[in-house]
């Protein structure tokens, strides 16, 4: 094989490998669960009976805490979620904006949740925080809408 033709062998093969690793956008819940950095995420979803919301036309972003964020915080607030199914429900709508919102459309300010409180977001040059929280990976593409993976557990106010 000439080398022309070995670096355009090469060349088709690197193409068609990316290929089959392209993962074609799925709605937001599927988008989840295929993440294994959000599995315990994708588990609360189904639990709080929120699948179906995150299936629907949208769109929504998701501010998506990674399993190590769940890890981090106390087993007394861990517990207490897995109790009450309604604050588990009001804690994963906390994490959800009701418009498709790009990391490189976040604003300085506060944005409205599903759950109806605000979340403060920031920017500084290619860094985004939602309340206390960093964005690590950004813009993760589904049909409905945009998943930013977090490091924290967001909690809204307790409402009484």
């Amino acid at each position: 094989m000439t080398p022309r033709r070995l670096i355009l062998a090469s060349a088709l093969l690197a193409l068609l490998a990316g290929c089959a690793t392209t993962q074609v956008p799925v709605p937001l819940a599927e988008t989840l669960a295929r993440d294994p950095q959000l599995s315990t995420l994708a588990g609360l979803v189904q639990k709080a009976g929120l699948s179906d919301t995150l299936r629907s036309p949208g769109p929504f972003t998701v501010f998506a805490p990674t399993n190590d964020a769940f890890k981090a915080l106390p087993q007394k607030t861990l517990d207490e979620l897995a109790a009450n199914p309604a604050r588990l429900r009001a804690v994963l709508t906390y994490h959800v904006l009701p418009a498709r919102v790009a990391a490189s459309e976040v604003k300085m300010g506060n944005a409205k949740t599903v759950e109806g409180g605000n979340l403060a977001l920031g920017k500084a040059g290619t860094f985004v925080t939602v309340e206390e929280a960093m964005v690590q990976t950004a813009d993760i593409a589904a049909t409905n809408g945009v998943v930013h993976t977090i490091d924290r557990v967001l909690l809204p106010p307790v409402r009484r």
